[in-house]
């Protein structure tokens, strides 16, 4: 296996894995936890609202992924001396666990948006970071729920 191949390898493999725990949070998203919790709900309308990155996070399950599959491939580079595989699976672990990294933390980065709210009985308007599947615009009657995070929802009497 060349270098080349191996690194690809490892990248491929690291990517995979990092996706797959990427958490998929949006709005309409809820956890096991959440169903049956009760929320407080107030009303208000939205004032204004702009585009804002989500960064990502790091678990560290991309770094281990990637030092895992970039070991066992580093280790085929070395050829057939021992010492040469053990100095390749280094290698491999060590640029797989960078590339790993991330691949986890692009694979957790997103786009939401910051929702300004006034409500009704608050003296201040408020401000939401969510998901906007639900295509909300200014000047519209939500309904915000507060549980174990805030979310907005449609206004309907």
């Amino acid at each position: 296996m060349t270098v080349s191949r191996a690194f690809s390898a490892i990248a491929l493999i690291a990517a995979l894995g990092a996706a797959a725990c990427a958490p998929q949070r949006t709005n309409t998203t809820y956890s096991s936890a959440d169903v049956g919790r009760t929320q407080q709900l107030s009303y208000g309308t939205i004032v204004s609202m702009r585009p804002v990155t989500v960064q990502g996070r790091e678990s560290g399950v991309g770094t281990v992924g990637g030092a895992v599959a970039g070991g066992v491939a580093g280790s085929f580079i070395g050829g057939r001396s021992p010492a040469a595989n053990f100095v390749g699976a280094v290698g491999g672990a060590i640029v797989g666990g960078i590339v790993g990294s991330a691949v986890e933390k692009s694979a957790t980065t997103g786009e939401a948006v910051e929702f300004i709210i006034q409500e009704d009985n608050a003296p201040q308007p408020i401000s939401v970071v969510q998901t906007n599947e639900d295509n909300f615009r200014p000047g519209e009657r939500v309904v915000l729920s507060r549980g174990a995070r805030t979310r907005l929802a449609r206004f309907q009497n």
